[in-house]
């Protein structure tokens, strides 16, 4: 073999190595990734049944049931378009309640109920995960051509 031929058997060795690192980096990426929708992209039916996800918006007003256990909680989150039930076993963060943001993980189940396996709450009177304001935000957008603009008109 050739000099040139080594050189370039080389090069191209390495840069099928460099490929394949990335490649498995990516996927690794990939696997962890976790993406944010809304109660209207659930009820939209566009998020994957599979997969966790983030579900962020308003703790519903008089939708929070505490079972008998003590640890399970039963809530709705809201983007004040629709609702999507909740059900977390865990203890709750401090700043938890109605009427207030709350991001939570976890993974959609069959008959449209989102088991979290973590819930996150605000941290001051003012603040909302910006997720969670925005979906608000594009709600109420929405909400308000809907009943500007009604179907058929």
């Amino acid at each position: 073999m050739k000099k040139r031929q080594k050189r370039l058997l080389l090069v191209v060795g390495g840069l099928a190595g460099v490929a394949v690192v990335a490649g498995l980096v990516l996927n690794a990426f990939r696997d962890n990734l976790v993406f944010f929708y809304t109660p209207s992209d659930i009820v939209a039916d566009i998020v994957p049944m599979e997969r966790t996800f983030r579900i962020g918006g308003l703790v519903e007003d008089g939708s929070v049931r505490r079972a008998e256990d003590g640890v399970t909680v039963h809530f709705r989150v809201t983007d004040t378009a629709v609702a999507v039930p909740v059900v977390y076993h865990g203890i709750l963060p401090n700043l938890f309640r109605e009427g207030q943001g709350v991001v939570a993980v976890g993974s959609l189940e069959d008959g449209g109920v989102f088991r979290a396996n973590q819930v996150m709450a605000r941290h001051d009177e003012t603040y909302m995960p910006p997720e969670a304001a925005e979906a608000i935000k594009r709600a109420q957008r929405e909400q308000a051509r809907t009943v500007s603009h009604p179907e058929g008109y």
